[in-house]
């Protein structure tokens, strides 16, 4: 099994190897994005990479924005593109260390590229990260994939074991409007902190 650590995060960016980043923001999220409306909210991007829902959401008034990726390289690519972006809230540290109360995360390819074993840890560590009815938002893919390097694939009942202790589920389905590439291949989620 690979090691997926800093280094080999950051060698992914540093040779451009990132096939799972379509270029802009996906069209479940942007369309949740397009319908929240308190802009205070403290909101995290885990796995970021180049985060074009941070660009997105930055661009459209939201100003508690934090990205987090393990790549420096990703960070700052990151950086290059939205250069206004306020540089204390790139965060290159494992997220599983991170110590910060949030409104809202965001999962866009993150929980795909963990390793499995973690998947556990991160449902645990994503309810503590977020305040009293804090939402846990994004995308997961609903299909079988690699075994032995991300993206990880699984399933819905799996999925729902590692959630159902600690979130209330609000939608958990699968998303009418992904993007082509990855059409019928998608679950959307918006889990709320119990």
């Amino acid at each position: 099994m690979i090691q997926l650590n800093k280094k080999f995060w950051n060698d992914k960016y540093l040779k451009n190897e990132h096939s799972w980043d379509v270029g802009h923001i996906t069209t479940p999220l942007k369309e949740y994005f397009n319908q929240m409306e308190d802009k205070k909210l403290r909101i995290l991007i885990p796995g970021c990479g180049n985060s074009y829902e941070a660009e997105y959401l930055f661009n459209n008034g939201f100003k508690n924005i934090f990205v987090v990726d393990y790549s420096e390289k990703a960070l700052s690519n990151f950086k290059k593109r939205v250069p206004y972006f306020p540089s204390e809230n790139l965060l290159c540290i494992d997220f599983f260390d991170l110590n910060m109360e949030l409104d809202v995360i965001i999962e866009q390819t993150f929980f795909c590229a963990i390793d499995k074993q973690k998947r556990g840890e991160y449902a645990l560590k994503m309810n503590n990260l977020l305040s009293e009815k804090g939402k846990l938002v994004g995308l997961l893919f609903n299909v079988p994939m690699s075994e032995d390097h991300p993206p990880f694939g699984g399933s819905k009942e799996e999925y729902i074991s590692y959630f159902k202790e600690g979130f209330n589920f609000k939608t958990f389905e699968k998303s009418h409007n992904s993007i082509k590439e990855r059409s019928g291949r998608e679950l959307f989620m918006i889990l709320e902190r119990k």
